[in-house]
């Protein structure tokens, strides 16, 4: 089930509910006392009443039927609400945290799916809070009907034990037959769904290059082995739940049969007859609900697996000193960093340091590890080994919260999310209407999100796909640096600009730091680093070279011209140095 540190969040949640839980276990019992209130009145209808012919027998055992009854139906009324509020006490314990569980899962292991934990979640709430958990609450009570049957007569207890043991042995059964194929089932459910999500993402090509076909086989063979597996798993349930099936209605036919035979040898009443009929049928009612139940209980143990897997991967999150704002100084002291997942080292032994206020361009042929570097500044890639320090403190001494506050990232594949663009710039913070403006006129997309149907109030809509690529980029420049950031980071942050948004992104460099922030620009259009401090190139996962930007950039095109405020001409007479 994972260590205790790792599985503490659903220990505590599921610890949460331990009262509400032996209360409902309680009540359980007396509900289950009540249920002796038919089978009672059938007893004293048919031994005492017709034999009698009283009226007032009858009209008196009605009423305080009547009555215990009401008392059960309020006892499964109060039961279920309890559960129900249990529910809701649970999920406000684990469902925060494993949000973020989820999102660190997903940085340490990306594509592995782990945001169906969110689901997993509500499968483990729904399944402690309604039939399934009833059918537990209730077999305790078992041996109390079975009490009952034994003392009406022995053959009728030996059957409903015998009966109940027959109906739970077939349900293990079925677990051990369709375990295995069901698991297997939903692990290739899961990666055909994970292909097709991806065949999706990229319809255009699809369409563009006629690939549907082929991407549609590949599908169809994952769907065609979850199906396999499906089948497998039903035709072995389907044998044993038409066993159980047939146990049950014999079991039931026989309890009258037998009931019969005694009744006629005198050794039970007739009314016992039927009251046995009746016990019998509630002491395997829990069995039987147990065993309607059984395929939730298994989801929600598989649930529970993965969940604390989970937990167990993204580890735990450990309250961190809020640091003062950082100045923006970034060392780093031999690096070696891995994709999520790996081993292999993408960057070795990379070690440098920027002053507060710099800009430093990073450049380098392609896959030269430039991405990853940033990556490993910014906390979104673990390290190998070393360390990244922002004002002397490592980044796993900063709270990840407070330090993203203080970081602007524009990530090379630009991601937007659903909701405004005011939101989006925002970061999802509460709006501050007039620092909104201010950052987007700074990253010189005002006139851009002008331009947009609602304006500021525009719904993106999910991943942003209604604007073009050009225009995510600018508005997720904005977001980079909105709320004055220490240090903004920005990989190929020119790659869908035009020559208006690239003079854009020019400006907006200046002024950011003309405020003093720290700038790491990852770019190959060397036309954009006119006015950076220091430039850092990158070449097969190690640092080449880093130095003043004029001595750098000499060596690749030559002299540069006094940078401008205005770097338009910085710009294109780069591109003709360039070219």
């Amino acid at each position: 089930m994972g260590s205790p540190a790792t599985s503490s969040v659903l220990k505590t949640g599921l610890r949460s509910m331990r009262p509400m839980l032996v209360t409902a276990f309680v009540f359980s019992f007396f509900i289950n006392i009540l249920l002796f209130v038919s089978p009672l009145y059938m007893l004293q209808i048919y031994d005492r009443v017709l034999s009698s012919r009283n009226e007032t027998t009858l009209f008196g055992i009605t009423l305080i039927a009547a009555f215990a009854l009401a008392v059960y139906a309020a006892l499964e009324l109060l039961r279920a609400r309890i559960l129900v509020r249990a529910g809701m006490v649970f999920d406000q314990k684990i469902a925060g945290p494993i949000f973020d569980a989820v999102h660190r899962g997903s940085l340490r292991r990306p594509g592995a799916g782990h945001e169906s934990a969110l689901r997993d979640v509500d499968t483990l709430r729904e399944f402690l809070t309604g039939s399934g958990l009833l059918a537990f609450c209730d077999v305790p009570w078992t041996p109390i009907f079975l009490l009952a049957c034994f003392i009406l007569h022995p053959w009728f207890g030996w059957m409903a034990l015998v009966g109940g043991a027959v109906i739970l042995g077939l349900t293990l059964v079925n677990e051990i037959a369709t375990r295995r194929a069901l698991e297997a089932a939903n692990y290739a459910s899961g990666a055909a769904g994970q292909q097709a999500r991806a065949t999706f993402r990229n319809g255009e090509v699809l369409q563009a290059m006629g690939m549907l076909a082929s991407l549609r086989e590949l599908w169809r063979a994952r769907h065609d082995e979850v199906l396999l597996l499906q089948a497998l798993a039903s035709d072995r349930a389907g044998i044993v739940v038409a066993a159980t099936r047939f146990v049950r209605m014999f079991l039931q036919t026989m309890v009258l049969g037998v009931g019969a035979y005694l009744a006629i040898h005198r050794e039970i009443s007739a009314g016992s007859m039927i009251a046995a009929s009746i016990i019998i049928g509630r002491a395997l009612a829990p069995i039987e609900l147990l065993v309607a139940n059984w395929k939730g209980f298994t989801a929600a143990r598989a649930g529970y697996r993965r969940l604390t897997e989970l937990v167990s991967l993204a580890g735990p999150e450990p309250h961190r000193v809020v640091l003062p704002r950082p100045q923006g100084r970034i060392e780093a002291e031999a690096l070696c960093v891995a994709a999520p997942g790996s081993t292999i080292p993408i960057l070795r032994d990379v070690s440098f340091q920027i002053e507060p206020g710099s800009v430093v361009g990073v450049i380098g042929p392609s896959a030269a590890g430039k991405s990853t570097l940033v990556r490993a500044l910014t906390g979104v890639w673990p390290l190998l080994s070393g360390a990244v320090r922002i004002d002397g403190s490592e980044l796993g001494h900063w709270d990840p919260q407070a330090l993203g506050r203080h970081i602007g990232y524009l990530p090379q594949d630009v991601e937007l999310f659903d909701g405004t663009v005011a939101q989006n710039i925002a970061r999802f913070a509460v709006d501050d209407e007039a620092s909104i403006i201010a950052v987007a006129q700074k990253a010189g997309c005002h006139a851009l999100i002008q331009s947009l149907p609602d304006g500021y109030n525009t719904r993106i809509g999910p991943g942003g796909h209604g604007l073009s690529g050009g225009q995510r980029q600018r508005i997720a420049l904005a977001r980079a640096l909105y709320g004055h950031p220490s240090l903004v980071v920005l990989d190929e942050p020119n790659a869908s600009l035009d020559q208006a948004g690239e003079t854009a992104l020019m400006q907006a460099v200046v002024a950011v730091k003309e405020e003093g922030t720290t700038i790491v620009i990852v770019t190959h259009k060397l036309s954009i680093l006119t006015g950076a401090d220091q430039v850092l190139m990158m070449n097969g996962g190690t640092l080449q070279s880093y130095g003043a930007a004029d001595q750098i950039l000499a060596q690749i095109v030559g002299p540069r011209p006094v940078p401008s405020l205005v770097p338009v001409a910085s710009a294109d007479g780069h591109r003709a140095a360039a070219g």
